[in-house]
């Protein structure tokens, strides 16, 4: 069972019938494009994976005191 990369920090890996996605929280890759949320990880759009399409984004948005800093 080989890991596979999918865009932007998404390692996955198909045993059968059984996807498995590996993302690592820890990274960042900047604001998304209107600067609303930072990036953690994006398929960067639909992808085949195996037989089916996979369409992932995992973001999170800014903590408040960066929120507030800004204005």
């Amino acid at each position: 069972m080989a890991k596979k990369t999918l865009g932007k920090n998404i390692e996955y890996s198909i045993d059968g019938n059984k996807l498995t996605m590996v993302v690592d929280l820890s990274k960042d890759f900047g604001p998304s494009a209107s600067g609303k949320t930072i990036i953690i990880a994006s398929s960067e759009g639909n992808k085949d994976v195996g037989d089916v399409k996979v369409g992932l984004n995992i973001y999170k948005y800014p903590d408040a005191k960066a929120a507030k800093a800004k204005k």
